[in-house]
């Protein structure tokens, strides 16, 4: 299903052209009736014999009800411009073109109403000046199709021109999460709350759970109807009714939204502001604005960073009094406060995309695009989501086939993505610093990331877990928090091992005995060798010196004081101290600390005074 919307003058026939058309009054209040001008939103139902149906929304024609009009011209797929044959295009007509074209309605028909009360050449004239006022707009080269409501006259021709509009339409979003904003909101005794409106994009079933803007109030389905048939599940497109339970009559109203989980209500949006040309020299580079987005209006602040220099688009924030649901690409028109004249409308932000293979379909450039926007930002499945416009698990499937093409890459802990190209631009500086740093001090394991991080001026956080994809892409290499080139091993310098040879001997007589760690840390101090510091932080990283409470093994001590507690576990299944002390042939006082140290490593488990093997 699809939305056929009126515009028009006052006065012009839109009513009556609804209720030849589809034999529906769609003037619903008897003050409408009496006084013979629509006030509000008028509703019908359009169907053809081949099963095609359209929902149409009247909207009122007087200037004094244009955020009337406003809330019914959201949603329109057809507009149909009507235009009295007898008077021509007047002020309304000029400002709801205006309206619709900053909404940019697909799909356009200029509808002459009245043409039983013109000869053929007032027509003539009429069409003329239709052509005239409707150039630049929506309306340009549209079909104009003469009708009188009254006769009939018109009505087939024009019938088969709203079928073929409809026929043609691109389909909406299918993937997106479900946004409808409320029309209308009221209660039915034994129902509850229900409420009316275009289904922008997605769809709604019975039983799904959805919020309500503002507020974010939960909302389960009840019940879907469309033009009074009851429906399990309605599409994008649809003039749906809404049964909703657990949401209370005075928290919903025109202007709200109701809309998927994923969506929620913002105070301000990036925005693509088209001012109207005669509106330009009105802005200011803060404008207070009457908002007209989605159903409601509201006030706020459309901001510029500069001002239009012409009637093209220029970027924008909008601020918001109060908090409003919308989508990435939805429309918005702004007023002035007063006099409520137009100033022009625009989209909310999306994410530019680069360009597209044409063979990509709308959800995965929107996906691409979002993931681009976002640079370094790595963002979960949902952030990306709203952002493109898509659901969650939409989203999700993309970016699992994005990351199995390395297009992006996924971040781990918490789940996340980051464009791929990015990422790499990332990793050839994080590379060509590890290499400055190998060649200037080739003793070093790498660089920590917290080292890495200050240099490249990026947060610490956001780069272990770039760094960990790099990684698992064989990229670099990470060894005991130290980052290096994949292949690269530190080297220490003639001095730097002549050093450690002296101040940590292996004597032949105790093979097994450490040296104390404070005199070391003393001599290094004194030695104006380069690079002692960052030498011995490499050798105790890579295990070849290890610090066991106050004193320091050579890595091939301890691999042999291993061995031999291991060999004597399996043998005996458990062991003391002293029993350590004879298997490894030392004193008592590096006994303690080296089985705490075992301990530690999962080794060994303590049992009283005795050890085990851990797991054994």
């Amino acid at each position: 299903m699809r939305v056929v919307g009126t515009a028009g003058h006052v006065d012009h026939g839109k009513s009556a052209l609804v209720r030849a058309l589809t034999g529906t009054e769609p003037d619903r209040w008897e003050e409408e009736r009496r006084r013979g001008m629509t006030l509000d939103l008028g509703f019908a139902h359009l169907r053809f014999d081949d099963g095609v149906e359209a929902g149409v929304v009247d909207v009122p024609g007087h200037e004094r009800f244009v955020h009337n009009m406003l809330a019914g011209a959201t949603g329109m797929d057809v507009l149909l411009l009507i235009v009295a044959a007898n008077e021509g295009p007047r002020p309304q007509t000029i400002e709801h073109l205006a309206i619709l074209s900053l909404l940019a309605v697909p799909s356009t028909i200029v509808v002459l109403t009245k043409a039983d009360l013109v000869d053929e050449n007032e027509l003539a004239a009429v069409r003329d000046d239709v052509r005239l006022a409707v150039a630049g707009t929506v309306a340009e080269g549209a079909p104009v199709v003469a009708v009188s409501a009254l006769a009939g006259t018109g009505l087939d021709d024009l019938r088969e021109r709203i079928h073929a509009a409809l026929v043609g339409l691109p389909p909406r979003a299918q993937h997106a999460p479900a946004y409808l904003p409320v029309d209308r909101a009221f209660t039915m005794t034994g129902h509850g709350t229900v409420v009316t409106g275009t289904l922008m994009q997605g769809s709604i079933a019975v039983d799904q759970l959805l919020a309500v803007h503002p507020g974010n109030i939960e909302a389960r389905v009840r019940g879907l109807q469309v033009f009074g048939e009851s429906r399990e599940r309605v599409d994008a497109g649809a003039r749906v009714a809404v049964n909703l339970s657990g949401v209370p009559l005075d928290a919903i109203a025109r202007g709200s939204a109701l809309t998927a989980p994923e969506i929620h209500a913002q105070s301000s949006y990036a925005v693509r502001f088209h001012p109207l040309p005669e509106a330009r020299g009105l802005l200011r580079r803060r404008m207070p604005v009457r908002v007209h987005l989605g159903a409601g209006e509201s006030f706020g602040t459309l901001v510029f960073a500069a001002l239009p220099a012409d009637a093209q688009a220029v970027d924008a924030t909008l601020h918001l009094r109060d908090a409003a649901a919308a989508v990435p690409g939805q429309r918005f028109v702004v007023r002035r406060m007063s006099p409520k004249t137009v100033l022009g409308g625009g989209t909310i932000g999306i994410p530019a995309a680069a360009d597209a293979e044409p063979a990509l379909s709308a959800d995965v450039v929107a996906v691409r695009a979002a993931v681009t926007g976002f640079g370094l930002a790595a963002n979960g499945a949902d952030v990306i989501a709203a952002a493109a416009n898509v659901t969650i698990e939409r989203a999700a499937e993309i970016l699992a086939d994005e990351a199995a093409a390395d297009r992006v890459w996924e971040l781990k802990r918490p789940a996340a993505y980051v464009d791929a190209a990015t990422a790499e631009m990332l990793l050839e500086r994080v590379l060509a610093s590890l290499s400055r740093r190998e060649s200037e001090a080739p003793w070093m394991l790498g660089a920590t990331s917290l080292a890495l991080a200050r240099e490249l001026e990026i947060a610490e956080p956001l780069l272990v877990r770039v760094l960990a994809a790099a990684a698992e892409r064989l990229r670099l290499v990470v060894r005991n928090g130290y980052y290096a080139n994949a292949g690269f091993e530190p080297q220490l310098s003639a001095e730097q091992a002549a050093f450690f040879k002296e101040h940590v001997p292996v004597d032949a007589t105790q093979p097994l005995v450490p040296v104390p760690f404070e005199p070391l840390v003393v001599e290094l101090r004194r030695s104006r060798i380069a690079g002692l510091s960052g030498a011995l932080d490499t050798l105790t990283a890579t295990g070849r010196l290890v610090r066991v409470g106050e004193h320091v093994y050579r890595g091939e001590q301890l691999a042999e004081i291993r061995t031999r507690l291991v060999r004597v576990l399996r043998a005996k299944g458990r062991m003391t101290a002293a029993q350590f002390r004879d298997a490894v042939g030392t004193s008592r006082k590096y006994v303690v600390p080296l089985l705490e140290f075992f301990d530690a490593t999962g080794v060994t488990v303590r049992d009283g005074d005795q050890r085990a093997l851990r797991g054994a």
